[in-house]
């Protein structure tokens, strides 16, 4: 969570109202990546509210998207856990997928990816120039990359913790998702896509850019995993 005041006692409430219901052991794990707005008070509420169910980890700083995950991923393998299912905080992946990743656990998946590019999926808002730009990238990268995956930039996904351990990503940005495809295709991680709908935020403001710095920190994982 970054300056999400807005949505994030919300998404909290949300997220924890799904897992609560699971027959599986979970925790939510909410990273503050340095929030200035009222963000932090907030938490401090809701951990209040969920001690046993919710953690909460905090960037003095703001460091990015990439580090807030990698954060999120050791301490998940420090409580012992096998995946880390990772979502946006913004409720524009919506918390009622979870248990449909969940179903794939003890399947021989080691990535399970939602997908706007598969039968069943669909996307709720989303500027038209926005879905053109993702769906030419993605076209592209599921060529570059080979692994069966449509939707590879989609952020909303759940991993294997063992293919995540010991990796030192370079990544603190939103490339980090294309940095951990290529190290789990390298793994020889096996994946699987499930269908959902994606909505765009209405309440709060989105934290990527295309800039052209951004197309370049994705472009080289594709090159990479042509060759992995």
């Amino acid at each position: 969570m970054y300056n999400e005041e807005k949505v994030a006692a919300e998404c909290i409430d949300a997220v924890i109202k799904v897992i609560s219901q699971m027959k599986i052991k979970t925790k939510l794990i909410v990273v503050n990546d340095g929030s200035h707005d009222k963000t932090p008070l907030i938490l401090k509420k809701m951990q209040k509210k969920y001690r046993n169910q919710l953690v909460i980890l905090t960037h003095k700083k703001n460091k990015g998207y990439g580090a807030a995950l990698q954060s999120g991923v050791k301490k998940a393998i420090i409580l012992g856990y096998t995946w880390a299912l990772h979502m946006d905080s913004d409720l524009t992946n919506d918390p009622k997928y979870i248990p449909h990743f969940a179903k794939y656990i003890h399947k021989q998946y080691d990535c399970i990816k939602a997908s706007r590019y598969i039968k069943g999926a669909v996307t709720i808002n989303v500027p038209q120039y926005r879905q053109l730009i993702s769906q030419v990238g993605n076209f592209i990268a599921s060529v570059f990359f080979n692994i069966g995956i449509r939707d590879c930039t989609n952020g909303f996904r759940m991993v294997r913790l063992n293919f995540l351990d010991g990796i030192k990503f370079k990544e603190n940005n939103f490339s980090i998702i294309l940095e951990e495809l290529y190290y789990l295709k390298k793994k020889g991680a096996r994946f699987k896509e499930i269908p959902y709908a994606l909505t765009a935020r209405t309440n709060s403001t989105s934290h990527f850019s295309y800039k052209p710095k951004t197309f370049y920190d994705y472009f080289k994982y594709l090159v990479r995993a042509a060759f992995a």
